[in-house]
């Protein structure tokens, strides 16, 4: 199994745009997870995503209570509206808050006259089980969903119609 994971879509829409839609908590609120992400957009600034009270009431019916903070890491590069490299670190499963912090880099390319090539790389050296939760495998459960090309797919559907794939 590759340690680097790589997904890819075409969006219509500006690279502004989705730069935004990637990196602004009222936009990450409102596709894949809906989990506000918090960006301080420069090299080693700070990056977090908190727990939404759905999540914490999902949990709750399993057992077990979140953190705060689910997701964390550090930007390494900020490009705006081209390229983002950070750390990340899935902190709300214990097989994920023990693996190392992996690499994740966004990269928004012009694809042709008003659409836009999204590519998530994720470097997941030394993190088995952040690797089957970003890849969407049926072996992640339910808390792994969709992975990456699920959340790229949503975003799109955001984007380009104004609606997410499934929710309100």
């Amino acid at each position: 199994m590759s340690d680097t994971k790589v997904f890819r879509i075409w969006i219509k829409a500006p690279a502004d745009k989705i730069w935004t839609a990637i990196t602004d908590p009222e936009w990450t609120a409102k596709y894949a997870y809906a989990a506000p992400q918090f960006y301080e957009l420069k090299k080693g600034g700070r990056f977090y995503s908190t727990a939404t009270e759905e999540m914490k009431a999902y949990a709750a019916t399993g057992g077990f209570e979140l953190p705060e903070t689910i997701i964390d890491g550090e930007v390494l590069e900020a490009e705006p509206p081209r390229r983002l490299v950070q750390t990340w670190r899935m902190l709300m499963d214990p097989s994920t808050a023990a693996e190392p912090f992996t690499t994740l880099t966004y990269e928004i390319e012009d694809s042709g006259p008003g659409v836009c090539r999204v590519t998530i790389t994720h470097e997941l050296t030394g993190a088995p089980a952040h690797s089957a939760m970003v890849s969407g495998s049926p072996d992640a459960g339910a808390e792994g969903g969709g992975g990456w090309a699920w959340v790229l797919s949503d975003l799109k559907s955001l984007l380009e119609t104004g609606k997410v794939m499934a929710g309100s």
